[in-house]
């Protein structure tokens, strides 16, 4: 399994909007890019300020790169276009891609 990890700053009244956008997006890419799905977190920062943290979960490296590559693009520009609209800022790229080594998450 591999993990891939961002973050994204919100325009604080766009919170709901962005969260929903995330999930439909998160759905589109696991249907057309095989991605196992993703959390999101929400991180307290300084200041009062937020952000959210997504850590998608992929079967291994190369379908997480192909994906990337194809820059995760779904067929559903509203909900894309929601999405950015929501963010007040980003990481760059991916935070953190890691190779599990052992998982003991309780899945059921």
């Amino acid at each position: 399994m591999f993990i891939a990890g961002y973050w994204w700053q919100i325009e604080p009244a766009k919170e709901e909007q962005f969260r929903a956008a995330w999930r439909r997006g998160t759905e589109l890419i696991r249907e057309k890019y095989g991605s196992l799905g993703s959390r999101l977190h929400v991180e307290e920062m300084s200041h009062g300020t937020r952000r959210f943290v997504g850590i998608a979960e992929w079967p291994d490296r190369a379908t997480w790169q192909k994906a990337f590559d194809a820059k995760m693009v779904y067929d559903e520009p509203e909900t894309r276009a929601a999405f950015v609209d929501a963010i007040a800022g980003a990481s760059e790229g991916p935070i953190f891609l890691l190779e599990v080594t052992d998982d003991l998450l309780d899945r059921a």
